[in-house]
């Protein structure tokens, strides 16, 4: 089932989510759910704030990168059989140069910026069964998996821009949370019904 995509400017957005255990209410069915809602708005991450749950929660499917022309073979084949699901997810190191990359957000349409991230990383989490792993990763695998972590702690990659930047995007992430923005997948607007 497809689920709106809840905008910038809701605070469930900025909640540091809960862990969840395996008797979380239909688990599987809010997964397949997120995984759905997710290719429908071609994304290659979502995380369970962004459909209005608290929950350390986030699905990543990274194929879509494994068609940039930029990367190497070996990235490539990494990319396009990489996805997860990442419950009660904890990223125990970042380590490496940070580099930028040009990021944008399901939650903040339209809106895309450099964002620099470390490029590896060391993550702890339970997959779908429970089971759990210890795992490290770089690259655009560890951006996707760092840019989905910080929505279970309540950041948004907004929040790591610098001032100016910021204050540029104020009135269009203004205009988001109204709902005044086009989108071509379900939203749910927090200020909605005030900028009409």
């Amino acid at each position: 089932m497809i689920l709106p995509i809840v905008a910038y400017g809701d605070p469930v957005l900025r909640k540091e989510a809960k862990d969840i255990d395996e008797k979380y209410p239909e688990l599987q069915e809010l997964i397949a759910s997120m995984f759905e809602t997710m290719y429908n708005a071609y994304g290659v991450g979502l995380a369970a704030p962004q459909v209005g749950l608290p929950v350390r929660l986030f699905v990543i499917d990274a194929s879509p990168f494994a068609e940039d022309e930029d990367i190497d073979e070996e990235e490539r084949r990494v990319l396009e059989n990489f996805r997860k699901v990442f419950i009660n997810a904890r990223i125990l190191e970042e380590t490496g140069e940070e580099w930028a990359f040009n990021e944008g957000c399901l939650s903040i349409p339209n809106i895309r910026e450099d964002v620099y991230r470390e490029e590896k990383i060391t993550i702890e989490y339970f997959d779908e069964n429970f089971v759990k792993h210890t795992e490290e990763y770089d690259g655009l695998i560890a951006r996707v998996i760092q840019h989905e972590y910080d929505h279970i702690d309540g950041i948004l990659f907004t929040d790591k821009l610098s001032a100016l930047k910021k204050r540029l995007l104020k009135g269009k992430l203004a205009n988001i949370s109204k709902g005044k923005v086009k989108v071509d997948y379900k939203m749910r607007f927090p200020d909605a019904k005030k900028g009409r």
